[in-house]
Formats: structure tokens, sequence, C-alpha cells
């Protein structure tokens, strides 16, 4: 069995336990499971300020640790970066784009019609770090994606709903909301949700928050909070997803998305 099959069904079986552990003792304010639940190689080591911790305690220690030792790199330095991280497994030449799922050679980067530009999940205009060394380089937030498409999705927040996007893969959109197709909603969950552990305000950018609004223009927040913790469990990190992150942790940032290392601790800190 796969490793990420085994590590989801660890988490979805501790978490049912948990459940049933609080049911039994009849605690109803305690709705957060506490860091720990699956293991990673990356416990002991990494992660090892952050286990056994929940809430804001979690969240406060995540940063920490993924803002440490951080290389950042240029926003043209990118384009070589995505060739790397979200190369096709099947076909080296290729790139998987975010959104449709389309597998398109990696010398197709630009902006013209067919071919595939840098996506920021957290709209660089929602905080207005635009292309900036930092959130705006950030390679956890940052993926492939095809030109058209990443026009139709701009800078809208993620909901639920609204009509298919042409050549979107299963993409939709409304006035007000954008939602990737399913096998990309559990990545934009754990990206956005990355980006404001990350970027809390003291780096001299906006510090970065999820909320239950559409809408939130240049406001450095995105939503909606409650439809992304659906998606996170909906559509747990695939081997894609979590080679990626080894990827960016390995040759580039050197910080890893814990979000992807452990999907549960999205619940135990929201």
């Amino acid at each position: 069995m796969p490793a990420t099959q085994i590590r989801t069904r660890r988490w979805k079986t501790v978490a049912l336990a948990t459940s049933t552990v609080l049911a039994a003792l009849a605690i109803p304010t305690m709705t957060a499971t506490p860091a720990g639940a699956t293991t990673t190689a990356y416990d002991s080591t990494y992660y090892k300020n952050a286990i056994g911790k929940t809430g804001t305690s979690l969240k406060s220690s995540l940063h920490t640790i993924i803002s440490a030792n951080v290389t950042k790199i240029s926003y043209s330095a990118v384009w070589n970066a995505l060739k790397a991280t979200d190369q096709d497994p099947n076909n080296s030449n290729n790139v998987i784009l975010l959104y449709s799922g389309v597998s398109r050679a990696k010398s197709l980067n630009g902006g013209d019609v067919g071919d595939w530009n840098r996506e920021h999940t957290w709209a660089k205009s929602h905080g207005d770090f635009g292309e900036a060394i930092g959130p705006g380089t950030d390679l956890h937030h940052l993926r492939p994606a095809d030109v058209q498409v990443n026009s139709i999705r701009g800078n809208l927040d993620f909901d639920n709903g609204g009509s298919a996007v042409t050549n979107g893969g299963g993409s939709t959109v409304d006035s007000d909301s954008f939602a990737p197709r399913a096998a990309d909603r559990g990545d934009v969950a754990r990206m956005i949700l990355y980006m404001a552990v990350r970027y809390d305000g003291g780096d001299g950018f906006a510090d970065l928050e999820p909320n239950e609004k559409v809408g939130n223009g240049s406001n450095p927040f995105m939503g909606k909070l409650s439809v992304l913790k659906a998606w996170n469990e909906a559509d747990p990190p695939s081997a894609f997803e979590e080679k990626r992150n080894q990827v960016i942790y390995d040759t580039y940032q050197h910080n890893r998305n814990p979000f992807i290392d452990h999907p549960e601790w999205v619940e135990a800190i929201w």
C-alpha cells in the first residue's frame, strides 16, 4: 500500500477514535485534535517543537519552524523552480498544471494562449505583496497554471459553486469565487493555510489570514476558511504533492508545508 494511503488511513482512524472518546466523555469543548495524531520522518527533528500542541500555540510553533533558515528566490527564478517542483512524473519534459490537471511542455512558459504561467494561489493582491521576494516568490503557493485558466481565476477567493471553467478540468467560477477541480482542492487549501502561518505580519509584509468571506479584494484575507477545511479533508495529500514539498525543502527554500506532512493540523489550529 502506498505511504500516502497508509498515512491517510491512520489520520482518519485517529480522528475517528478521538471523536469516539470525546463523545464518550461528553466534553463538547474539546474540538481540536492535538498535534502528533500522525507521524512523519520529520516529527523528531524538524517538527519536534510543534508535537503535542494545538490551537494558537501550534500555529505559533509552526510559524517559527517554517520561517527559520529559509532560502528565498527571485520571481524570475520561479520559472525554473516550477519546472522541477511540478514535473510530470510520467513525462520529464512536462509540468502538471494546477486547476486543469493538464500536462504541458516545460518550454511553454510565458504569457500567450497555450502557455503556462506562475499562479499565486494566495492572490498577490490580497495583502498587496505583488512579486516581492518573500510571499510573492514563495514556492509553497506558486504553481504552474494555464494562462487563460489563471486569468479566469484572477484574484478570486475560494468557495464552492459556479459554472464550469473552459478547459479548467472541472474547476468552476462565479462572480466572486473560484473552485479548483476536485483533485486540486486539498492542494489549494493546504497552500493557502501554509501562507497564513508563514506570513504573520512580522517580516514587513501583511499578516495573511483565512476568513469566511469572498470578495476580500486587497485586504490580506482569503476565504472561505470552512470550505478550505472541507477541501483539505476531502482531498488528502497525494504522492505528487508530497514529492513537491520534498523538492522545495531539499533543493530550494529548505522549509516545508506542515499541512502536507500533517493535514490534521488544519483542524488542530482552525
